[in-house]
């Protein structure tokens, strides 16, 4: 018998101390970079994006990996080819931590089209601001001080 799975995430993460380190010029090469990686785990990206300061992707997950291990394979892995490279002078890594959510098959393209809009979305709304309302309506708890 052949087993099914369907387990799509939104991972939301920024820089060390939130800084604005990723160069818009360069953005592409880090989300190809990512996708890349998330590929050779046997996973699907369906979108990338994000600032200056992070980043939001929604992916699949193989049922064989466990989440943690998935978004700290991404973060350590393009923070080491970030700082290999000249491209990202600025940049001293990810922060600790992130955010997952699950997301439903018939809110995927809903998602993706919110990610596909965060140089737009982040004009009027800083990360620090989102990041709250996400863990907010997903009614997880927080504490402020390890927030940012």
């Amino acid at each position: 018998m052949t087993s099914y799975r369907q387990i799509y995430y939104h991972i939301v993460f920024g820089t060390k101390f939130h800084r604005p380190v990723i160069p818009e010029a360069y953005c592409e090469k880090l989300y190809q970079y990512i996708s890349g990686m998330v590929r050779n785990k046997n996973c699907h990206l369906y979108q990338i994006n994000g600032g200056r300061d992070h980043l939001h992707i929604l992916s699949d997950l193989h049922p064989s990996i466990p989440l943690a291990e998935f978004v700290k394979d991404i973060k350590v892995s393009s923070s080491m080819w970030m700082k290999e490279t000249e491209l990202f002078p600025h940049f001293e890594g990810w922060a600790d931590g992130y955010a997952a959510f699950t997301v439903s098959h018939k809110d995927r393209e809903r998602v993706i089209t919110y990610i596909q809009g965060q140089k737009e979305h982040h004009k009027k709304v800083s990360f620090e601001e989102e990041y709250r309302k996400f863990l907010e309506e997903n009614g997880i708890e927080y504490n402020e001080k390890f927030l940012f």
